[in-house]
């Protein structure tokens, strides 16, 4: 098995497990910037969020924010971040779709949403809306 988040739900490899369902598991980080830092994962290997099917994605979603509401009560943050990114360019550092819940403390420094970019703006009436939404919603048919 190359996925080792794979092998981590096998238990072929070693993790600090926090929460597992029929079709979830979710474990401590090994990359700790907040103590707190879990990750939660489907069962069974699927890489990216577009390739989820229904039942999967509402469990995937439902056992972190199981794990968001562990995570508040245990570590009591100000703020939290939960993420997951899909492909290299995002940044995406497993073939494993991931969810992140990340304790979040004042001037951290962590996961600033545009932290070099100046990005464009648009005014809420801008036409240029209105042509992002259709090229999205010609993607759902």
């Amino acid at each position: 098995m190359a996925c080792f988040i794979c092998r981590i739900v096998a238990r072929e490899a070693p993790a600090s497990i926090v929460l597992e369902d029929q079709s979830t598991v979710a474990f401590v980080d090994i990359r700790q910037p907040n103590e707190g830092h879990i990750l939660v994962v489907p069962r069974a290997h699927i890489e990216t969020i577009d390739l989820l099917e229904g039942t999967t994605a509402a469990d995937l979603a439902w056992a972190t924010v199981r794990v968001a509401r562990a995570v508040r009560r245990a570590f009591r943050p100000p703020g939290m971040s939960v993420w997951q990114a899909n492909g290299e360019a995002a940044g995406q550092d497993a073939p494993h779709i991931h969810f992140h819940v990340l304790p979040r403390h004042h001037g951290d420094g962590l996961l600033r949403e545009y932290p070099d970019a100046n990005p464009r703006t648009f005014g809420p009436a801008d036409p240029g809306l209105e042509r992002i939404a259709d090229r999205v919603r010609r993607g759902l048919t």
